[in-house]
């Protein structure tokens, strides 16, 4: 009978664990996925991209991707839907700033640089997807041409037209002008690992890059500013944003 007189111990039922996916964080859960996405897609591209990886990553079930995004190809566009909406919030907050049009294009560059630093695998996003454009296999390109692209391009055509028209810059093809400032700042992002076995040191340590943000706005700003009203001024400005 002595087992009659051993202690008894009851056991306490477990705090029950959040973790994602759980109804009472859905947007935390949605996030993570796009997160891990972006970085399965970057280093992939669509075709080699797996959602259980995606899903791994994420710390979900692999079905409650499918519950928020229809199938992968729905859950690409979400991921660079959610990279161009960002850039175009914070590229719009500079370009209809009050500023004169000098301080607004460099303020204009240093925002989209310092974006896609702190987003460095968006470069190589925009650089498979201008490629799956130019083979036809971009389902999503149109979309992002409206809603980001095109009205981004329509602001800064705005500034140098009005830079051109006070004087402030030379005359210049928006249509190509353009398009060398957004390649100046992307290029080197989306080639750092080429790069760094160039220079042999790392094009992205944090000294590096605010090095590569000077070049690139002293560059642009000697591009486009006029001797007589932009030179002093454009250095003084850059210096400014370097502090």
């Amino acid at each position: 009978m002595a087992h009659l007189f051993r202690p008894r111990f009851v056991k306490t039922a477990a705090k029950p664990v959040a973790r994602l996916g759980t109804r009472g964080q859905p947007e935390e859960s949605r996030a993570a996925i796009l997160q891990a996405a972006e970085k399965e897609f970057a280093e992939q591209g669509v075709a080699g991209a797996r959602t259980d990886a995606i899903a791994r990553a994420a710390k979900v079930n692999k079905a409650l991707i499918y519950y928020y995004f229809q199938d992968k190809d729905s859950l690409y566009g979400a991921v660079l839907d959610t990279a161009f909406a960002g850039l175009k919030m914070q590229v719009f907050t500079a370009l209809d700033s009050k500023l004169s049009p000098r301080e607004k294009l460099i303020a204009y560059v240093s925002v989209y640089f310092d974006f896609l630093a702190a987003h460095p695998l968006y470069p190589r996003l925009m650089q498979r997807e201008m490629m799956r454009a130019r083979e036809g296999k971009s389902a999503i390109i149109d979309k992002i041409v409206k809603d980001s692209m095109r009205p981004i391009f329509g602001k800064v055509s705005a500034v140098l037209q009005e830079g051109m028209s006070s004087g402030d810059f030379r005359k210049v093809d928006p249509a190509h002008f353009v398009p060398s400032m957004v390649a100046m700042i992307v290029f080197y992002f989306s080639s750092a690992p080429v790069i760094q076995r160039i220079v042999r040191f790392d094009p992205l340590a944090p000294e590096r890059v605010a090095e590569r943000k000077a070049a690139v706005l002293d560059f642009i700003t000697a591009a486009l500013f006029q001797p007589q009203t932009g030179g002093a001024r454009a250095r003084s400005v850059i210096q400014g944003d370097r502090k």
